[in-house]
This record gives C-alpha cells, structure tokens and sequence, in this order.
C-alpha cells in the first residue's frame, strides 16, 4: 500500500470576492493574525504526515514561493537585534525535510485542470489536495490526518464532507451517499451546485481531498462544465463508477475564508485563541458589544 506522501494546493485563482485585496497580492496570503492561509494549509499537510507540497500558482502568485522560501536579508536583520524569538518562526515556517514544488497553470481552468497540472510530480501516488479557502480548526487531529486514517483503513478515495443548512446547497458539490457509521459514506453520486430543490443530500464536499492516481485519466478526459471549467468533481463524477470513493464528516470547524464573512469570523476566533493577543481582543469584543448593544 502507497502512503499519503504528496499534497497539491490548487492557488492560481484570481481572488475576485476581496478586490482590491487580491489585486496584485494572492488571496492564500491573506493572514489570519499573523499567519496566511496558505501555511495554515501547508502546516495542516505536514501534520498528516506529507512531505512533498506542490502548489499550482498563477500570475501574481510569486508571493507565495516567497513565504516558504529563506529570507536571508530579513534573517540577518532580526539576528542583528537579537530577535531570536522572531529568527525561530521566520527559519521554521516549513521543516527542513519537506520539499515545496511549483508549477505554473497558465490558464485558470477550474480545479480539475489545476489538480491535473500537478500529474508530472504525483505520478502513481495517491495525493491530497487542499484548497486553503476552508481553514479547518480541530483540536486534536488535524482534518486532513483524520482522513489520512480514513483511506489507510480502506485504501481508496476520500472526500472531506460537512452537513451544510439546506438552503445553502447550491454552493457546494454535494453527494449521494449510504451511510456506513456516523461519520463515513459510501459516495454513489456527486453534484456540482445543485438547485436547492435538486440535492440529494446536504452533505457537502469541502475542501479536503484524498485521491487515488487514476483520477489523472479520468480528468484528462473530462470536457469543460460548470463556468466553462474542468470541475473536479465531474472527475469524481467518473471515478465512482471505477472505485470506491468514500465521504468522511470529519471532527473540527470549517471557515469559509473564501466570503469575506467567513475569514472575518475565523480571524476573531483564531484571535481569541492567540496566546498573545487571547485576553486584550475578549476584553475589546466585550467592551464594543456593549457600545453596539
């Protein structure tokens, strides 16, 4: 059995819902306090056991390298005044042993055309591809880690999925599924933003995928649909006719940080969770509900 070595970050897409923001700076780099959503993401891999991170960029991306590359000039400015605390977390924002890739997608093409970009350094693996966008907070094992479990028992795809409310449906690829315990189904379909009144479910793919290396052919073959794209999901679409694919409800809370309302929210409970900032930012939120109430 091949392990989880390999995860894909699909950030070549153009950020349009925070303009200007997103103008000339990667949505992926928006901080929450003080760490983008992309090292959250990247962090997430890690912990799942992954040692090679390939990042499909775009134009205006070249941040992003940046960010997990060394920085010698500001290393040796922060050596300078003794900044070792700061040294610590700019040296260390990725171990050593892990290996960052990037491939350029020319074209913005969907998601199924930015995971098949990154065919030529998968190869026969299986893979994880994170969308940064869902920044998923667990307490004790990480969402992708918990999936990773998943597919080591089972040996095929897994997808990430949550129970959205019903009138939100039509945002998300959902899926038909049989119930195996609780928290796991077997996945018999999967639609791409269904009318409301369409769906058959409210189980909802988000954005955490384990997939087995035949999906590559599969996409390959798959035409454009929604928006003039290559969807992922028409390729799972076709991979549930050949294999096992599997939903896993993982344990954690989801923050859409692709809305504007979801990365505001995420980056007043990762505040509230900051070890520096934790007590400060309760005793402001307190005092300004009181000025608002």
């Amino acid at each position: 059995m091949k392990v989880i070595r390999k995860a894909v970050f699909p950030v070549a897409g153009l950020g349009t819902r925070f303009l200007p923001a997103t103008k000339a700076n990667p949505k992926e780099m928006l901080p929450i306090v003080d760490k983008p959503l992309i090292q959250f993401a990247a962090e997430e891999a890690v912990a799942a056991g992954i040692d090679v991170l390939i990042f499909i960029i775009g134009r205006n991306k070249s941040s992003i390298p940046d960010h997990f590359d060394k920085a010698v000039e500001l290393e040796a400015k922060l050596e300078e005044g003794k900044k070792k605390e700061m040294l610590n977390i700019v040296r260390n924002i990725l171990p050593s042993r892990i290996d960052c890739v990037y491939i350029r997608q020319a074209e913005a093409l969907g998601l199924g055309h930015a995971v098949l970009c990154a065919q030529s350094v998968v190869g026969d693996e299986p893979f994880a591809v994170l969308l940064a966008d869902d920044l998923i907070n667990a307490d004790e094992q990480c969402c992708l880690s918990q999936m990773a479990d998943i597919y080591n028992q089972n040996h095929c795809s897994v997808l990430g999925i949550e129970r959205v409310p019903h009138e939100t449906v039509n945002r998300y690829g959902i899926i038909d599924s049989v119930p195996i315990s609780d928290t796991l189904f077997k996945v018999k379909a999967i639609v791409e933003k269904p009318a409301v009144d369409q769906a058959p479910s409210n189980l909802a793919v988000v954005g955490r995928y384990i997939l087995t290396p035949r999906i590559f052919k599969l996409l390959e073959q798959t035409g454009r649909g929604a928006g003039n794209e290559i969807q992922l999901t028409d390729g799972i679409a076709k991979l549930l006719n050949e294999e096992t694919v599997l939903g896993y409800e993982f344990q954690g809370k989801r923050f859409d940080c692709g809305s504007k309302s979801g990365y505001l929210q995420a980056t007043v409970e990762f505040a509230l969770q900051h070890p520096e900032l934790k007590d400060e930012f309760k005793t402001y939120l307190t005092n300004l509900t009181k000025e608002y109430s």
